[in-house]
C-alpha cells in the first residue's frame, strides 16, 4: 500500500479522503450511539468502559483526556473523579458526536470542570506534558494515521501519566466464526433496523478487522514512546484494553 491510500473497511481510498469518510458514518449514527452500543454488545460495553475507568485510577486534581469521547459517558465519571480541583477534555474529531455528547453532560448537570474540543488525534491541540491521563474507547481504529496518533498522545501526557486504549481486537480462535457470523450478518442487519444505516455497521465489522491486532498495538505503542505497556483481553479478545506510561 503506498503513502497515499488507507484502509476505509475493506476498501483502499485515498488517505485525505478518510477522516471524510469515517465523519460521515458518525454524522449518520450520533443520535443511535449509544443504543446501537447496547444492542451489539448486550450491554457488555458499559461493564468495558468501567474496567477502563478503574484502571484509569484518576485522582482528585488530575488532568484527564478523553479522546473519540463521543457522548460523553467516560468524561462524565472521570469529572465526577478529578472534582473542582482537576479538568476533563472530552475531545473528538466528529462535531455531531460532540453535540450528542455536551447535550448528555449538560442534562447530567455536568459543568465547572469540562472542556469540549474538537481535535484530530493525529495532531493534538494540547501544551506538551498537559495530561495525567488519556483514553481513547473505540476511536483509535477510524484514526488514518495510528503510529502519529500514538505520538501526539505521548506528547501531551505528563512523565509518570498513563494512556489507556479500549477496543475491538481479535478474538481466541475457538470465538472467530461464530464472531465472523454475528459482524457480518447480524451488525448490519442491526444497524439498518434501528439505526437505518445498514453501511454504517458493515463499515463498523470492517475496521475491526483491519485494525492492529494485541501485539501488534502494543509494538506500536512502544514505538511511539510509552513504557510499562501491557493489554487485558475482555470477553476472549474481542476487546482488549491497552495500557502505557510516559515515564
Amino acid at each position: 500500500m503506498s503513502k497515499e491510500t488507507t484502509h476505509f473497511g475493506y476498501e483502499t481510498v485515498a488517505v485525505e479522503d478518510k477522516a471524510q469518510r469515517v465523519r460521515g458514518v458518525f454524522d449518520s449514527v450520533a443520535g443511535n450511539y449509544d443504543l446501537m452500543n447496547d444492542l451489539m454488545s448486550g450491554g457488555l460495553h458499559r461493564l468495558w468502559k468501567r474496567f477502563t475507568i478503574d484502571q484509569a485510577a484518576v485522582r482528585r486534581g488530575h488532568s484527564v483526556l478523553d479522546l473519540a469521547g463521543g457522548t460523553g459517558d467516560l468524561a462524565k465519571r472521570f469529572c465526577g473523579q478529578v472534582g473542582s480541583d482537576g479538568h476533563v477534555v472530552l475531545a473528538d474529531i466528529n462535531a455531531s458526536m460532540l453535540r450528542e455528547g455536551r447535550r448528555r453532560l449538560t442534562d447530567a448537570g455536568v459543568a465547572g470542570n469540562l472542556s469540549i474540543a474538537q481535535v484530530n488525534a493525529e495532531n493534538l491541540p494540547f501544551a506538551r506534558s498537559s495530561f495525567d491521563c488519556i483514553t481513547i474507547a473505540f476511536g483509535l481504529r477510524n484514526v488514518t494515521d495510528k503510529d502519529a496518533a500514538l505520538r501526539s498522545m505521548n506528547n501531551v501526557l505528563k512523565p509518570g501519566g498513563k494512556a489507556l486504549i479500549l477496543e475491538f481486537s481479535e478474538p481466541v480462535k475457538s470465538l472467530r466464526p461464530a464472531y465472523d457470523i454475528y459482524s457480518f450478518k447480524v451488525l448490519p442487519y442491526l444497524g439498518k433496523l434501528v439505526a437505518g444505516d445498514e453501511a454504517s455497521y458493515k463499515y463498523l465489522a470492517e475496521s475491526i478487522r483491519m485494525h492492529p491486532n494485541q501485539e501488534s498495538l502494543l509494538a506500536m505503542m512502544q514505538d511511539a514512546g510509552f513504557e510499562k505497556c501491557r493489554y487485558h483481553n475482555l470477553v476472549g479478545g474481542v476487546v482488549a484494553l491497552h495500557i502505557g506510561y510516559k515515564i
